[in-house]
């Protein structure tokens, strides 16, 4: 690959400072630290022991901004906290500065090898920095030193978690932090929430939900979320990690040593124990104490608090005189734990202040008599939640406790219909939520176009005490799960009226109550019954969400059952759905062949069309896949012939696209070409369409276009073909489909009609893909393009040790049309390197394959790459094998018109003529093809050709 560019990294011992890849390592181990602190160990290292002051450090480190020395020693003492037993290599000069000593040296490590290639980003706009944070519901009052201690902390180390008993204001306190950094942090912030989740395992894929990953085939891993999440500057805001405490720690650890450019803000009631973590303990409010004058108890930020919850419900309130005394005793009574202050207040306006005082008193010194356990601050906050409970009214404690079923934000609609029940009704139910939300038991988060509620965790924990011990929690879980098989039925119908974007904005969040609905409906106390068919009607969104892993044990899961509790019409849903997660996770397999035929045939007792067309795509797929294509095109005549019965006139033309895939592979290309065309004419895109046969239809049509134009000597159409789909493949958000144009059609086609800087872009393009969902195949088909990048630059021997590489682990039917054509580049490049011998061995591989399983449409090119071999192994009667198998290619490429294949071919064995004195012969051979072409006339084929013509007068 073109120059190799050098990275600079110092060393001393264990030590080594990577400044490209910015990472302090000891013993090649990445040790964990913030930004800032490495911008002073970059500054000291390329001192060479020189002492650097500390205005020169601040300014360097710093530009423009005034620095408070407390601020430096703060980042110093994580550096030398990352040093560990080392951290005497960091010396202070009094007063004065700091200087790393030791004997560092300098050395450049080269930044390409076989993992990367150096190319050029594919063109886009550029993209705005991302964040989720939700918007603050109210300013975060009492916390402004916590705040900006916690930046200085997040740009010293690369993980901060800040921890603390429930109520404290762990979670706002992390929010209101990263929203104050997102507009000068110059990358993505992102929350994930953990709370919701009752698995472990889901913790990866929680935060590829967060951070807007859509993940291919592959195990959403650890690893695999690292890889997506590569070199991108992120802060990661990671809430409520305590319950998947050991899965959370796995993620971040993994994390922070595979991405350098990644900061994580942790909130948990147990610390991660994590090499490299800060631990910040999250304070009480600030409380007066017992005999403070007015002033200073006004100065308190527990107390400011209070204040400003009482006027947003209470704006005539007067906090002074008496009022002030008591509204201390109520602060110190509740140990400044800000959920507590905020339950005590909302009741000022209705109970008054003093009777507050009075019974907040009472209530907690009977609940917590006089001495205090270990976790004071735990008891103090349930003694608050027991008096809040108690002062409500019957059915705002009814609503509150059932509400507790929720996992995460849910709407009023929801709440209504799970908590109205028996004594109370839809609207009563959704009054009392209202009253709940006045008095801080309930969350309303109102920055988008539906308004959303939520318990905070602390306040559900209780509240689902209080279920359990009401002995309602299946009656209310049942309700629960029943509203969401009946919110995602009507998703479903909404997926041909929204845009996928809006649609994911409607349900994307709606996650976590999927799961949670799940977990107890097949848990013993569950309903099987309601959890198989919220499974099938949750399908559309967790293939719109790319959980492909998660969609298939969940169908496993509902599958696991006897198959005679579920009638036929279930049964048929859950064997399709499994079809196709096993097909997109571990590709043709015989599971997915018998989950498919089990589907097909419950379908055809059913006489179900929709669900015949889904388990015959299926077997489309496997067909395909297994390189048998004339079983292909049997399967895609009979997708078509059963189409003729649904009502969806799409789904004929679709059977067209799988036709013309299908002919194409044979070499029928102006048979296959007549029906994709059909297909692009007349058909109108469906979101359903991607749900039924997992791919965009359209691009997958216009991919497979591009391939036959240039077969068939249409090269500049097939090029401005490609541009515009892959623009519309970008904005489908669908990535399995942008995926297959790059790979199917954008990398081979620019690479065949020589256009390098346009192969360049797109090998790029794909690496960049296959990088951001951390699909394993999807960078290996890349790879196999940068290594015949390189071959055609003229680089061919670390070309074929690249592509080799790769090639080895792609599966031979992973990738439609992809593996014969491959082996017919490396045959040729070895040729090329001076090993024609092996390459025919190659090229005869390739043609055996082509005759078993009748992949026709590059035979003709195989045989002319035979043909250019056996002229470069020299054997006796060479020329004479050569032009035999020339004349073979050609006759092969004029039956199935791809005059592409038959130009080069005309050139190898006009060449050929030309260098036996056949002059004449040569010319006659080739001017007639070359002639043939209406445009293209750039390309490199018709260039060469051209040259050799003009060369031949």
């Amino acid at each position: 690959m073109r120059a190799h560019s050098g990275r600079l990294v110092y060393e001393l011992d264990e030590w080594e400072v990577d400044l490209a890849r910015r990472e302090l390592r000891a013993r090649g181990v990445p040790v964990p630290i913030g930004g800032r602190a490495f911008e002073i160990i970059e500054v000291l290292v390329r001192s060479a022991g020189e002492l650097v002051t500390k205005n020169d450090l601040s300014a360097r480190v710093w530009p423009g901004a005034i620095v408070e020395e407390n601020t430096l020693q703060f980042h110093i003492s994580a550096i030398r906290k990352a040093l560990g037993s080392d951290r005497g290599l960091l010396k202070t000069a009094s007063g004065r500065g700091y200087r790393l000593i030791g004997a560092w040296t300098s050395r450049q490590e080269c930044t390409l090898s076989g993992d990367s290639i150096d190319l050029e980003p594919m063109r886009s706009p550029a993209e705005p920095f991302q964040t989720n944070l939700p918007a603050a519901a109210s300013e975060l009052v009492g916390r402004t030193n916590a705040m900006q201690h916690l930046r200085g902390l997040l740009s010293a180390y690369r993980v901060v978690t800040l921890t603390g008993p429930g109520g404290i204001g762990k979670t706002r306190l992390a929010l209101e932090v990263a929203r104050g950094l997102f507009p000068s942090f110059q990358g993505d912030v992102r929350l994930v929430e953990l709370v919701s989740l009752s698995d472990p395992a889901l913790v990866p894929t929680a935060v590829t939900g967060g951070l807007g990953l859509k993940f291919g085939g592959d195990e959403i891993s650890a690893e695999s979320v690292a890889r997506a999440i590569g070199a991108q500057r992120l802060l990661l805001v990671l809430d409520n990690c305590e319950h998947v405490i050991d899965a959370a720690a796995r993620l971040v650890e993994t994390i922070v040593r595979m991405c350098s450019r990644t900061t994580i803000l942790a909130t948990s009631r147990e610390i991660l124990k994590i090499e490299g973590e800060y631990v910040y303990r999250v304070p009480p409010l600030d409380v007066p104490s017992q005999h403070e004058e007015p002033d200073d108890i006004l100065g308190r930020s527990a107390v400011q608090l209070f204040i400003a919850t009482t006027r947003a419900l209470h704006s005539d309130f007067p906090p002074n005189g008496e009022n002030l005394a008591a509204i201390a005793a109520i602060c110190r009574r509740l140990d400044g734990i800000p959920l507590a202050i905020d339950f005590a207040a909302t009741r000022v306006a209705t109970l008054g202040l003093q009777q507050v005082a009075a019974s907040l008193n009472d209530h907690l010194g009977m609940l917590t008599g006089g001495r205090r356990t270990a976790l004071p601050r735990h008891q103090t906050l349930r003694a608050t939640l027991d008096w809040s409970y108690e002062l409500l009214p019957e059915p705002e404690r009814l609503v509150m406790r059932r509400l507790a079923v929720f996992a995460g934000d849910f709407t009023a609609e929801a709440a209504g219909s799970v908590a109205a029940a028996g004594e109370i009704s839809v609207s009563e139910a959704v009054c009392s939520l209202a009253n709940l939300v006045t008095k801080s038991l309930v969350t309303l988060e109102a920055g988008g176009v539906i308004a959303h509620h939520r318990l905070h965790e602390t306040t559900r924990g209780y509240a689902l005490e209080k279920l359990v011990e009401s002995g309602e929690f299946d009656q209310v879980a049942c309700r629960h799960a029943n509203y969401y098989r009946d919110l995602f039925d009507r998703a479903e119908i909404e997926l041909e009226t929204l845009p996928p974007p809006a649609w994911l904005a409607r349900y994307g969040h709606q996650i976590g109550q999927v799961r949670a609905a799940l977990d107890w409906a097949f848990s013993p106390a569950g309903d099987a019954e309601v959890g198989v068919a919220l499974t099938v009607a949750a399908v559309p969104l967790w293939v719109h969400l790319s959980l492909t892993e998660e969609c298939r044990g969940r169908v496993e899961r509902a599958l696991s059952g006897p198959a005679e509790s579920r009638d036929a019409r279930r049964n048929m849903q859950l064997y399709a759905a499994l079809g196709a997660a096993l097909f997109l996770t571990k590709g043709s397999c015989p599971e997915m062949v018998a989950a498919f035929a089990s589907a097909f045939e419950i379908a055809e007792s059913l006489d179900d069309t929709d669900y015949r067309l889904r388990a015959l795509w299926g077997a489309f797929m496997e067909h395909i896949t297994s390189l048998r294509y004339r079983a292909a095109l049997a399967v895609a005549v009979k997708f078509c012939s059963y189409a003729t019965k649904s009502t969806d006139p799409a789904d004929g033309l679709i059977g067209d696209r799988l036709a013309g895939v299908a002919l194409l592979a044979l070499g029928e290309l102006e048979s296959a070409r007549r029906h994709i065309e059909r297909m692009m004419g007349r058909y109108v895109a469906r979101t359903s369409h991607t749900i039924r046969f997992q791919f965009d239809q359209q691009l997958l049509a216009h991919s497979y276009h591009c391939r036959i134009l240039w077969l068939q000597g249409f090269p500049d159409q097939a090029l401005r073909s490609i541009e515009s789909h892959l623009v519309a493949a970008r904005t489908s958000d669908h990535p399995y489909s942008l995926f297959s144009g790059l790979l199917q059609t954008a990398c081979p086609v620019a690479l065949l009609v020589g256009d390098l800087t346009l192969a360049e872009r797109y090998v790029k393009a794909l690496m960049d893909l296959s990088a951001r969902h951390a699909v394993e195949l999807w960078t290996l088909g890349g790879r196999c393009f940068g290594g015949m990048l390189l071959i055609k630059r003229g680089d061919i021997g670390a070309g074929l040790e690249f592509l080799r590489a790769a090639f080895a682990r792609v599966p031979q039917g992973a990738f439609t049309l992809f593996y014969t054509p491959v082996l017919a580049e490396i045959g040729d490049a070895l040729g090329r390197d001076g090993k024609a011998a092996e390459g025919l061995s190659i090229i005869d591989e390739a043609l055996a394959r082509s005759d078993s399983n009748e992949e026709r449409w590059c035979v003709a090119e195989l045989l002319r790459i035979k043909g250019e071999l056996i002229l470069r192994e020299g054997a006796p009667q060479a020329a004479a094998a050569a032009e035999e198998h020339f004349l073979r290619s050609l006759d092969w490429a004029r039956r199935q018109g791809a005059l592409s294949w038959e130009l080069r071919t005309s050139t190898s064995l006009a060449l050929l003529q030309y260098n036996q004195g056949r002059i004449a012969e040569s010319r006659s051979l080739l001017q007639p093809v070359y002639d043939r072409f209406s445009e293209g006339f750039e390309t490199a084929d018709l260039k060469t050709a051209k040259a050799y013509l003009n060369s031949w007068k």
